[in-house]
């Protein structure tokens, strides 16, 4: 398409034009910018409109512009069209960076972590989804991120597809403006893409944060996470969602969101110190409190979350193609009113129903509002794109169904999954979705563990190969509760992945790294210097059952006099405590299993501790895990 029409296309994108024709929206976007003068020249940055609010501000790397700011925007490019190249790949193509530290694009399993930064947000608790909620969180902003970035890449979405188009490594030459075939490619994001909730509320967030502060947040919860080196960071991406009421970088009025990498020197503050390597982060306000100005309303009525998913989207995107700015895939082109935009720039605030405007996407369990993203080789904004399996001759792969499995809550489990590709020396990397809590798939397709609780799950197992293709199969599991009673325990092996049917104190999170077996386990403490941490549950114990027993992995460079783990077990109905964890000073890490006896239709409280003297330089923390009764 050419470039004028594309130019009418987002002019339509202010608020309140969409249904007035081409001429009277531009006439009214003329008659609602102020009459100012247009800011002084910033001759330090690549980015030359004075109404960019990554103009003197470079760091706001994919800067989604509040639709006042746009419609400026747009105002003076048109009003500098002249001044743009006519070239024969057109002036928004985009072109790679080169790398920064050898990195350009995501060329992983996206991590995404989220992190919701400031004790404003308010306690926590969980939803019917295993999704963190927040009694400061008046819009429901929390839950839907987590449901969009468990969604993404599930039920066929092909709105992320854009990004298998986009690469790295050494056979990519800066400059290029598409990729070779012996490219390291962003594969397709299948099974979705989340893979930790941080509410860090030792604190609050600040009023309006600096970009050094945000991005010393990201390095916090990548301790917090356990990413504690330059490889485990490598596909990961945290975003920093500040709560209500809150300023971050003085977005109000300005922009929406953008994303950036701690190790960029022009942060706000200066560049992050990263023990961890350099890490991918976001600002995501909650900029619901900006209301139409970033998108309340821009697909839906009311559309309240319209604009939080549509930012959510528009800086993944931008991670993923351009992960520590700029040496992924930028714009390039001199004189281009896009230069230095990225993929998603390109195509903010499109109106729905134009072409390439934003829309709904439906993913495997929900429906989001989402922008597109521009794609080289379309040469247009695309909300949907073809899955690109590069390498591949239309590879098939078929993963072999076990047929419907049983097993006993507390007794071993062991199944292999075997599969096959129609391209030869092709290896498949497994994953799965619905295994019963305390089980997991290993990446050549091994499911193991010790169940923990009785239930039916609906299991899907998918393969993918080399190149991309994938292949799916799905088929029930059932664990009964045997002889024992089942698991008096709720939630156990902590496989919501959030302490629900728990109470905690201090400092406490449910992640990946803490996991004994499954996908998550319990981390009290922090690997910074903290104070005492529980969590504790209430439960009977089960007909039949005669053991209470969970594991346990503490990190105390200390000694018991100061710091230590320990376990504590009420019998409500006698009225007695007992300690079945001494206080524990470890340094080795290692996993323990604690077991002592209860009595069937007693109701116990448990207690799981972690105790910091938050003294400098030790800090403990320990894990928890797999907390069954049998």
């Amino acid at each position: 398409m050419g470039n004028p029409p594309r130019r009418e296309w987002r002019r339509l994108a202010v608020t309140g034009l969409a249904s007035l024709s081409l001429a009277s929206a531009a006439a009214l976007a003329v008659a609602t910018t102020p009459a100012t003068a247009a800011p002084a020249a910033d001759h330090g940055s690549s980015v030359s409109n004075p109404y960019d609010p990554a103009y003197g501000h470079s760091y706001r790397h994919g800067v989604l512009p509040t639709l006042g700011q746009d419609a400026k925007m747009k105002q003076w490019a048109d009003g500098h069209a002249s001044h743009q190249a006519t070239t024969a790949t057109g002036p928004e193509t985009l072109s790679y960076g080169g790398g920064t530290n050898g990195v350009g694009v995501l060329d992983g399993h996206a991590k995404v972590y989220l992190v919701f930064y400031g004790n404003q947000w308010g306690s926590q608790s969980t939803n019917s989804s295993g999704d963190a909620t927040f009694s400061g969180d008046a819009d429901g902003a929390a839950p839907v991120a987590q449901e969009m970035f468990k969604d993404i890449g599930t039920g066929g979405e092909t709105w992320s597809a854009d990004l298998t188009q986009w690469c790295d490594g050494p056979n990519v030459a800066s400059g290029a403006v598409s990729c070779p075939s012996n490219a390291s490619f962003v594969p397709y994001q299948s099974g979705g893409v989340l893979s930790g909730v941080w509410y860090d509320n030792s604190g609050a967030s600040p009023s309006a944060a600096s970009g050094n502060q945000l991005g010393t947040e990201a390095v916090n919860a990548a301790g917090h996470f356990g990413n504690t080196t330059a490889a485990s960071n490598r596909d990961a991406y945290y975003v920093i969602l500040s709560p209500t009421g809150t300023n971050p970088d003085n977005y109000q009025g300005q922009y929406c969101a953008w994303h950036d990498y701690t190790g960029d020197s022009s942060l706000t503050g200066g560049a992050v110190n990263s023990p961890y390597g350099d890490l991918a982060f976001s600002n995501q306000p909650y900029n619901m409190d900006s209301g139409s100005g970033c998108g309340v309303g821009f697909i839906n009525s009311p559309g309240t979350l319209d604009g939080w998913t549509m930012t959510l989207g528009h800086e993944w995107h931008e991670t993923m193609s351009d992960q520590f700015p700029a040496g992924g895939w930028t714009n390039h082109v001199s004189g281009s009113s896009y230069n230095g935009q990225e993929n998603s720039d390109e195509c903010a605030w499109l109106s729905p129903g134009t072409a390439g405007g934003a829309g709904m996407v439906t993913m495997g369990t929900g429906t989001f509002a989402e922008q597109a993203s521009w794609s080289n080789d379309t040469n247009e904004c695309d909300l949907s794109h073809a899955i690109l399996n590069h390498g591949g001759t239309g590879n098939t792969v078929t993963v072999n169904n076990p047929g419907s499995q049983t097993g006993t809550v507390g007794t071993a489990a062991s199944l292999q999954i075997s599969g096959s590709d129609s391209a030869s020396g092709q290896t498949l990397t497994y994953s799965a979705t619905g295994l019963p809590a305390g089980l997991s798939i290993s990446s050549s397709g091994l499911i193991s563990g010790t169940p923990t609780t009785a239930g039916t799950s609906s299991v899907t197992v998918t393969a993918k190969d080399t190149t991309g293709a994938s292949g799916s199969t799905s088929f029930s599991w059932t664990e009964s509760s045997g002889g024992g009673g089942g698991n008096g325990v709720a939630n156990g092996g902590f496989e919501t992945g959030s302490f629900s049917s728990w109470t905690t104190t201090g400092n406490a999170a449910v992640t990946a790294s803490a996991a004994h077996s499954g996908s998550y386990g319990a981390m009290l403490g922090l690997t910074t210097p903290s104070n005492t941490s529980t969590a504790a549950q209430t439960f009977t114990a089960p007909t039949g059952s005669t053991h209470l027993s969970f594991y346990y992995s503490n990190t105390c460079p200390d000694t018991v006099t100061y710091d230590w783990a320990t376990a504590t077990l009420k019998d409500n109905t006698t009225g007695t405590t007992k300690t079945v964890l001494a206080k524990t000073c470890a340094a080795s890490s290692a996993w323990t299993q604690v077991s002592t006896t209860i009595t069937a239709g007693h109701s116990y409280t448990l207690t799981l501790t972690n105790k910091d003297d938050n003294y400098p330089g030790d800090p403990t923390y320990t894990y928890y895990d797999d907390v069954t009764t049998s």
